[in-house]
């Protein structure tokens, strides 16, 4: 490639967000609110529609309300009754939605796989599938810029950190059915000895997610029952003895091509500890750098109070008035920052 082309094709960026998922939309909103701009990369060719209903606790709504959009989604949520805490069950769509009409306009650039990160001296460069190469801004006046990998599980980011990858933790099976619209809409229940996690979120569209413990999947064949709804939905009806009658009516009525399951990811809480979770002017956030199995309950949550403590630290780091000093110093300061951030929580 000449370097005349490949001058054309670079551009520079301030601050980089890899992923417009949860973590990566709402990092750049807490951003934005923080009159810091941002660029987010999707791979896709659109904002992302698909997923389920997902439950969002307190520590979450704390953070929507940080960045201002906390009274629009309970406004189309589902309160989960009988609880002290407030506990919430959100469409993903919705979520995702608010988030990004919240943003500026070509805040996220969609269509945009990242390739590969390469390093130039201290600044980074971003290679995208379509010959498109970004920058860390770099010159004279400008302080240290960010890349932030909010990527997911297959975190191109983490990968390029040298994260573990996640590994398969247990087989999880996912029903979209209509019948549990019949059931309450704060219906939860969880049942430890025979399921780690079951939920019913009777919304719209209601979804019900069975997450097995190890023990129950200790003789099942993963891999054939992922491939074959007929064996998911007979493991489920198997063991659903000690639930109410009307759970196992759901589950008995829902079709087959209605029911999905995936392999659920977990990373070592040790290897987030001891990862490298931060080099230079990279980090990750999110599912990227701790994914979460859904009988916790945070994954979703956690992914937004990261977005709203990164936004505030960045923004300390990068808005401050610059010291009279080497710029090795201002450096130093926005590591030490983001090396801070997830130890945080808003009082």
């Amino acid at each position: 490639m000449s370097s005349s082309l490949l001058k054309e094709e670079m551009k520079e960026e301030d601050i980089v967000i890899v992923g417009a998922g949860i973590a990566g939309l709402a990092t750049s909103l807490g951003l934005h609110r923080l009159g810091l701009r941002s660029l987010v990369l999707e791979s896709s060719d659109n904002s992302r529609s698909t997923g389920f209903a997902l439950t969002l606790w307190t520590n979450a709504w704390r953070a929507l309300d940080a960045v201002g959009i906390g009274d629009s989604l309970r406004q189309r949520s589902v309160q989960l009754r009988g609880r002290e805490s407030e506990a919430r069950c959100v469409e993903r769509k919705d979520l995702l939605g608010t988030l990004v009409e919240a943003l500026p306009r070509d805040t996220v650039r969609y269509s945009s796989k990242v390739v590969s990160i390469e390093e130039s001296g201290p600044f980074k460069l971003v290679h995208l599938s379509d010959g498109t190469i970004l920058k860390t801004k770099a010159d004279d006046t400008s302080r240290l810029k960010v890349l932030i990998g909010c990527d997911g599980i297959n975190s191109s980011v983490a990968n390029w950190l040298g994260l573990q990858k996640p590994g398969d933790q247990r087989l999880g099976a996912w029903l979209n059915s209509q019948m549990a619209t019949a059931l309450s809409p704060s219906f939860l229940c969880t049942l430890e000895e025979v399921f780690a996690l079951v939920s019913f979120h009777a919304m719209p569209s209601a979804y019900i997610g069975f997450a097995p413990t190890h023990h129950l999947l200790s003789n099942v064949n993963d891999e054939d029952m992922e491939k074959s709804p007929v064996k998911m939905k007979q493991f489920v009806l198997n063991n659903v003895g000690k639930l109410p009658q009307e759970v196992s009516n759901v589950v008995e009525r829902t079709e087959l091509d209605s029911i999905s399951s995936a392999q659920m990811k977990f990373r070592l809480p040790w290897n987030v500890l001891l990862g490298d979770i931060i080099r230079d002017n990279v980090c990750v956030a999110g599912d990227a750098l701790h994914p979460m199995t859904p009988d916790l309950g945070q994954g979703g949550c956690s992914a937004l109070e990261d977005s709203v403590i990164l936004a505030r630290y960045l923004a300390k780091a990068l808005l401050t008035k610059p010291r009279a000093g080497p710029k090795e110093e201002e450096e130093e300061e926005i590591s030490k920052d983001q090396k801070g951030f997830g130890g945080l929580r808003k009082k």
